[in-house]
């Protein structure tokens, strides 16, 4: 989020992620596939682009990275 000059939203969209990691800080694969989860968190940044009067196309690229660099 910093990187997008968004970082003061982090807090609001952690609360909207919340769930999708247990209480020892692991992704839960059991409750959503990462793929889905990494698209959902591309969406999200991609309004609040949007919000604050700013280019969508600021978080393409997000989602091809996250599954490059960490879909094991």
């Amino acid at each position: 989020l910093g990187h997008l000059g968004l970082g003061r939203h982090f807090v609001g969209l952690a609360a909207q992620l919340d769930g999708v990691f247990g209480v020892d800080g692991v992704f839960a694969h059991d409750r959503l596939r990462f793929v889905d989860f990494v698209d959902d968190v591309e969406e999200l940044l991609e309004e609040l682009a949007w919000q604050e009067g700013r280019d969508k196309k600021l978080a393409d690229g997000f989602e091809e990275y996250m599954l490059q660099h960490y879909r094991g």
